[in-house]
């Protein structure tokens, strides 16, 4: 009788991945010709990141700037949760919230295109903010990986503890 394999889905954002991107995102916004003199800038505010510019088009240039480095730092967007530019007194502002964790209906759709379009004999299991699929037969887990990362979710998925 075989054993059974398995995998966790999750959701998680590497932090020091994201800080070297704002840093390198802060690093050009100064250096850059097209930066100077509008007061652009890019920072950690608590847990949440903020772009500041003095028009609505130089702060959407900042969140595409650090867009670009997180994309270079491997860092998916989609766990970017970011605001539309708002005017605060002279400036313009726009807020970065990191999504991490699996929202429960997020797992649930998640089980849902598994159980409807995955292998059979594959279950799943939601624990606090991850989700183990386990399976007999570890070519319906890769199955499962393939079909997850060609879904269209708007939360980044990683695939951990494989065994």
């Amino acid at each position: 009788m075989p054993s059974e394999s398995s995998f966790d889905v999750v959701s998680k954002v590497d932090r020091q991945e994201v800080d070297n991107a704002l840093n390198q995102a802060a690093k050009e916004i100064s250096q850059r010709y097209d930066f100077k003199g509008v007061d652009a800038d890019v920072r950690w505010s608590g847990e949440t990141i903020l772009m500041v510019a003095n028009s609505e088009d130089r702060v959407n240039a900042v969140l595409d700037v650090l867009q670009t480095k997180l994309i270079k730092r491997g860092v998916s967007l989609k766990a970017l949760d970011t605001s539309e530019p708002a005017a605060s007194g002279k400036e313009y502002r726009i807020t970065a919230e990191l999504k991490e964790g699996l929202a429960q209906d997020v797992a649930k759709k998640i089980g849902k295109i598994i159980r409807d379009e995955g292998p059979k004999g594959v279950k799943t299991q939601v624990t606090g903010e991850e989700m183990r699929v386990s399976s007999k037969n570890r070519d319906d887990l890769q199955a499962v990986i393939a079909l997850l990362k060609g879904a269209d979710l708007d939360v980044a998925l990683q695939f951990v503890n494989y065994r």
